[in-house]
């Protein structure tokens, strides 16, 4: 059902970022499977792999509350359409992320609030930026996300060929919502932005490896 004024998106926002932190999210898509089979790990790869999927949460966490932000301040209909249609992609990989979690003894952040807060107010920011900056915005966080992605899949355990199998489909989405951003109209961010961009990114990844 449509949300028609400002108040219901406002309170549809909220009610996502409360579902996005604390409740238990379902794939529409089936979860990636491995053509090759999953070898024992030891303890320290599976704390490893564990580490770095509960990273890769966070960041489907923050991709929730960008999408939800940028979303709730566009004015053009269509573009909130394909907002929200991303974000239902990055909701099945937050899915996926919170299985490989579960399956590995791990657990999200403790910071997911905080995460998702920070998220939500990068991207009201740019969505107040306008509407081809907004999708720039978007172009290059997923660009990001792809090396940031990369250098999981050269990480994690060789025999994690479960996890593998969930950061590549990942990967490539996040290649497609870049593309089509970029088709859609967005723009290139001044250099200075994307390295703040690949600073805070840093930080978030740093943090939420241990906590």
């Amino acid at each position: 059902m449509p949300l028609d004024s400002p108040l219901d998106r406002g309170l549809h926002a909220v009610d996502h970022a409360l579902r996005t932190i604390w409740a238990r999210h379902t794939a529409q898509r089936p979860c990636p499977t491995a053509t090759e089979a999953e070898t024992p790990l030891s303890e320290a790869e599976r704390r490893e792999a564990a580490a770095l999927m509960r990273v890769n949460h966070v960041g489907e966490v923050c991709a929730q509350a960008l999408y939800q932000a940028q979303a709730l301040a566009t004015k053009d209909a269509a573009l909130r359409a394909h907002f929200e249609a991303a974000a239902r992609d990055e909701t099945d990989h937050l899915a996926w992320c919170e299985q490989r979690l579960a399956a590995l003894g791990g657990r999200p952040s403790l910071l997911n609030p905080i995460w998702y807060a920070g998220a939500f107010g990068l991207g009201l920011l740019a969505g107040r930026a306008g509407d081809r900056a907004s999708l720039g915005f978007v172009a290059e966080t997923e660009r990001q996300v792809e090396q940031h992605l990369d250098g999981h899949l050269d990480r994690l355990p060789a025999g994690d060929t479960a996890s593998r199998a969930v950061v590549q489909q990942m990967r490539d989405d996040e290649v497609r919502h870049a593309r089509e951003a970029e088709a859609a109209g967005g723009t290139a961010l001044p250099a200075p932005l994307r390295w703040a961009m690949r600073g805070a990114a840093k930080v978030m990844t740093f943090t939420a490896h241990r906590i």
